[in-house]
Parts: structure tokens; C-alpha cells; sequence
């Protein structure tokens, strides 16, 4: 279906009204440049949101708001956490607000809910968070600027083996990026002689930890490997201590969700010396990245970025780049213009890859360690230009 298609059977549903204003291909002839952004700014995962948008205003603020000579007007939309209302606010964006470009997306079912949307309407679509492997399937105009779980698992999988831990119970939220989290890192681990005891699933919404940790430390593994959505850290590690899982000498091992940069200063001295991979540490000592925490902190009011803000701030990159290489184009070759993109990120070197679409980055082992009175993810190791595993060739 063509976009001029696709808007006029949303205006037959919305009242006939959606298509006046500026005509289809405005883009190209206009002074502005649309961004539809669906964040979840309310809800159990309102602090991605805050990220998220931290994370565009600072790209924002420091390369303006023209490109190509067009002025690039954000519209910000809060879906709340909830996929119904994904896919309506993306419609809206599409046919009322008339945007050339999305993004957003902070959960898996988020993503896909909206994807319809974008594919119709062939809008491309940034997903700067939505981390299941099969996220960027779900529409042939999304591009990704974040990450997948098995991508970023595959690093604490290899290393978990080779330092003495040989039996690890998974305890994951039970989604899509949870799933893939436990597949990869039970494959993966046991593939270098590990062996995966248990595998739990946790709800993701309200999750109570205690009785599935009570269930772990009663089977006594070397270790607990885990993912969690992001913001849920804290009170993770909180039961974690509460149930005594510190003191029964089983480890926490996991990916990088579980000790966000932006909360782990709260979670107090039990994250000390848990191991992580991730693709993201506020820590990272790339002078990109020293530069760009400095700017975030002074931004707003002090606080840490974590890996959404890299993620929205190279995501409104990939989209300033493709608008400059077109010259303002819309669609199609908007989108082009983002595959193959390749540079330098606070996180390292990123690359676009043009045929997936996904994006193709270092993955780095980390620990938790006490730097000048607060908490950081300190890298001791790396995974050089990691593709999803599920897409490497």
C-alpha cells in the first residue's frame, strides 16, 4: 500500500479530516521535517521515557534543529506502556501530524504493534529500544539503534564458563527479549560446558521477585544469570539481598538491564562486583563518551545517562545523517540512507548493517566497581563488532 493510500483509508476512519494541510511529498518541498516520537513517559516503565527524551534533546541542543535546510520539528507522544495505544498514536503521527519519521518504542510489544503503521504508510521507523531479536522483521522500514538480547547476552555467556561458574539457574521476564535472553545465553553457555539448572520465567508487569529467588537459592547454583526490563534493577537486587542469595555465595550475573547506569548508585554495596555484558557503560572511556555524560549531566541536573540515551541520541544521529544525505528526502530513500550508516558513538564504534537493518557493535564485560565515592559498570574486556548471532552469516 502506498502512503498516499494508506493516508487516505485513515481518513476515511478518522473522519475524512486527515489529509488536509500540507500535501503528500511536502518533505521534499517544505520547510520542515517531522519526527514522531512514541516514548512511554507514564507507567511502570516511565524512566526509559525520561531517557529516551534526555537523550534526543541533548542530540538536539548540540546539532540544532535544521538539517538540510529544513527545520526538524519533534512531536512526542506518551503511550503509557501499552500497545493498543502505540499503534493509535503512531496512526495519529502518520495522518494527522503528518510526520515523515518515527521512533521510539521502549518495549518489544510496542514496536510491533506500531509496525503495521510504518510498513503501510512506508515511514521509516527508528527502534530505539524493543530489543527481541525478531523486532526488526516486523516491518521492512524499521532500523534499529539500540541492541538485541542475544547480541549483548553472548559476552557474560562466554565468560560466565570460564571463571568458575559451571551451573546457572536463568531467571528472565517473561517477553520476547526476556526469551531470547534465555535461549542465547543457555545456548551459548552450554555450548562452552556450562549447564543451565532452571530456567524461570517472571511477569513483567508488578513482579514480585522473592518466591522465584527463594526458588533459585533452594537449588543452589554457581549463579543466577538475569534480564530484567529496564528500572526494575533496584528492586531486584533489593530481594536478591533480602533472600540471601549474597550470603549463600550464589552469583549475579546477567545483562547490563540489571544495573543501569542511571539507578545503580541506588542499589547499594551488594551490586559491588557484579558482572555484566552490555553494550553501554556511562563509564566507557572513549572520549565521546566522557564528553557526552559531562553534557548529560549538566543537562539534567546531575543525573547519569544509561544505554536509552545513547540509543535516542544515536537513533536522532542515524536520522540527521540520512536527511543531510538526501537532502530532505522522505520514505524510501530516507530509509536507504540509513543502512550502511557506520560511526563513532559514546558506546564505540556502530555500524548500520545495510542488509538487516540492526545494528552491529562492540559488546563489553563489565563489573561493578567503587570509582570516587559512586557506583560504574567498569569494562575489562570486549566483544569487537558483535551482529545479532541470529542474523550472522
Amino acid at each position: 500500500m502506498s502512503r498516499r493510500s494508506f493516508l487516505a483509508r485513515c481518513a476515511l476512519l478518522c473522519g475524512g479530516s486527515a489529509l488536509a494541510g500540507a500535501p503528500l511529498g511536502a518533505l521534499a518541498q517544505g520547510d520542515v521535517v517531522k519526527v514522531g516520537l512514541i516514548f512511554s513517559m507514564t507507567g511502570p516503565f516511565a524512566s526509559t521515557g525520561r531517557q529516551l527524551e534526555a537523550g534526543v534533546r541533548l542530540f538536539q541542543a548540540q546539532h540544532g534543529d535544521r538539517v538540510a535546510g529544513k527545520k526538524v520539528e519533534l512531536v512526542i507522544k506518551d503511550d503509557a506502556g501499552v500497545p493498543e495505544q502505540s499503534r493509535r498514536l503512531a496512526q495519529e503521527l502518520v495522518v494527522n501530524d503528518k510526520v515523515q519519521i518515527l521512533g521510539g518504542f521502549s518495549l518489544t510489544p510496542l514496536a510491533l504493534s506500531a509496525a503495521p503503521v510504518a510498513t503501510q504508510s512506508k515511514t521509516p521507523a527508528v527502534v530505539f529500544v524493543a530489543a527481541t531479536s525478531s523486532v526488526i522483521d516486523a516491518s521492512p522500514y524499521f532500523v534499529r539503534s539500540s541492541f538485541t538480547l542475544p547480541q549483548v547476552t553472548l559476552g557474560i555467556a562466554e565468560w560466565a564458563p570460564k571463571n568458575g561458574l559451571k551451573t546457572v539457574v536463568s531467571l528472565v521476564s517473561d517477553y520476547g527479549p526476556g526469551i531470547d535472553a534465555e535461549s542465547a545465553f543457555k545456548q551459548r553457555f552450554e555450548q562452552q560446558g556450562g549447564k543451565v539448572t532452571e530456567a524461570i520465567r517472571v511477569p513483567v508487569r508488578n513482579p514480585d521477585f522473592a518466591p522465584f529467588l527463594q526458588k533459585v537459592r533452594d537449588i543452589k547454583p554457581d549463579a543466577v544469570f538475569v534480564f530484567l526490563p529496564a528500572g526494575v534493577g533496584s528492586a531486584f537486587m533489593k530481594q536478591f539481598t533480602e533472600r540471601g542469595l549474597d550470603k549463600a555465595g550464589i552469583k549475579l550475573i546477567g545483562t547490563g538491564d540489571v544495573t543501569e547506569d542511571d539507578i545503580l548508585n541506588d542499589m547499594g554495596d551488594v551490586a559491588l562486583g557484579v558482572v555484566t555484558s552490555h553494550h553501554y557503560s556511562a563509564a566507557h572511556p572513549s572520549a565521546a563518551n566522557q564528553k557526552f555524560v559531562e553534557a548529560y549531566r549538566k543537562a539534567n541536573g546531575g543525573k547519569r545517562p544509561n544505554y536509552m540515551a545513547v540509543a535516542a541520541y544515536d537513533g536522532m544521529r542515524m536520522i540527521y545523517s540520512a536527511l543531510q544525505a538526501t537532502n530532505g528526502a522522505a520514505g524510501d530513500a530516507l530509509l536507504d540512507a540509513m543502512k550502511g550508516q557506520s560511526f563513532e558513538s559514546p558506546r564505540g564504534p556502530v555500524v548500520i548493517d545495510a542488509q538487516t537493518r540492526d545494528i552491529v557493535q562492540d559488546v563489553y564485560i563489565r563489573r561493578v566497581e567503587r570509582r570516587n565515592g559512586e557506583f560504574y559498570n567498569v569494562e575489562f574486556d570486549v566483544m569487537k563488532a558483535v551482529h545479532d548471532p541470529g542474523r550472522r552469516k
